[in-house]
């Protein structure tokens, strides 16, 4: 959904990039890793791949986040709450 408000879409990220859809799809619901698409996600929504993914970038200086903290947001794909992983299923 965030990216829609943001003018682009999962295939546009796939696009872009030269890869397939179902591609940007899997790595955007956790179930591949790329941090070239996650960049490309995250540039899309002006933000850092840390930000939506905070799980995957457990090391990061400054995020803020244990290396787990929202995890349950990210694996949630039910469309609700505030939850990352809902934008793009």
């Amino acid at each position: 959904m965030r990216l829609r408000i943001a003018g682009s879409s999962l295939a546009e990220v796939a696009r872009d990039l030269g890869v397939a859809g179902t591609t940007v799809t899997s790595v955007s619901q956790g179930y591949r890793r790329s941090r070239r698409i996650e960049t490309a996600i995250a540039a899309k929504l002006s933000v850092r791949p840390e930000e939506l993914w905070p799980d995957r970038y457990p090391n990061t200086e400054g995020s803020g986040n244990d290396g787990l903290a929202g995890l349950g947001r990210i694996l949630d794909c039910t469309g609700g709450g505030n939850s990352p992983a809902a934008m793009y299923c």
